[in-house]
């Protein structure tokens, strides 16, 4: 029996844009209006746990009333054939809505929560008290854990550390086909994943834009959107 290619896909906003989720940079980003430091820090939580609560239930209401586009569908149709792997910076949950089954989140998932002194360094980034609230909103006094401590969304603030890093470089370092696809890969530490490819891995790049990841030799570029992308790059395969 012929072992099945291996495909990771490098997934990140500009997947989800075409559903409706605004990206996090260009004319109409999500942090155009927000300050980054109001918001998604360490220091933000500390600060005024209430906002950072606030902007999340936002997000997770927001979540509730978008659908999985072509290229979430595609991506999902593929593992007929293929072992595809996800490694998404997105902390929605569209690739899962839309049917694939190996999806690792990068930066946290917009539907759980955790209570504050969990699933950090201290405990091993144990996933032991992390819940799947759906798209309900939480409210400041609603604690979980050992500690009975606030619960606060289950999201990489920026300066956190990346505890799925380590283990996503190991599925890139397993590829046959890398896929980049809705990210520039701009954003560290998840810009240095591509680096990890082995050698003779075919890399395909879908980017509306020109990226500097995108003009490295050897990488194919699609200069196009992601569902229209995602439609031309199985035509390649």
């Amino acid at each position: 029996m012929q072992t099945q290619k291996k495909i990771v896909v490098l997934s990140g906003s500009g997947i989800s844009a075409e559903s409706g989720i605004s990206t996090f940079r260009g004319g109409d980003g999500l942090w155009d209006n927000v300050r980054i430091e109001d918001v998604c820090t360490a220091e933000a939580w500390r600060r005024n746990p209430g906002r950072v609560l606030e902007f999340y239930n936002d997000r997770r209401a927001q979540l509730a009333t978008v659908d999985p586009n072509d290229a979430h569908r595609i991506l999902a149709e593929m593992e007929k054939e293929y072992d595809v792997r996800i490694i998404t910076q997105n902390v929605d949950d569209l690739h899962e809505r839309a049917g694939s089954t190996s999806v690792l989140h990068l930066h946290g998932e917009l539907t759980k929560v955790r209570p504050e002194n969990c699933c950090c360094e201290e405990d091993g980034f144990s996933l032991k008290y992390v819940q799947d609230i759906g798209y309900r909103p939480v409210s400041l006094g609603e604690c979980g854990g050992p500690r009975h401590r606030q619960l606060r969304p289950h999201i990489v603030f920026f300066g956190e550390a990346v505890p799925n890093l380590e283990k996503a470089a190991a599925i890139v370092s397993q590829a046959d086909i890398l896929l980049i696809v809705g990210t520039s890969m701009q954003v560290y530490p998840a810009a240095s994943l591509y680096h990890y490819s082995p050698e003779g891995c075919g890399i395909y790049m879908i980017d509306p834009e020109d990226s500097p990841a995108a003009a490295v030799s050897g990488v194919h570029h699609i200069k196009d959107v992601a569902t229209r992308g995602m439609a031309e790059f199985v035509k390649l395969l």
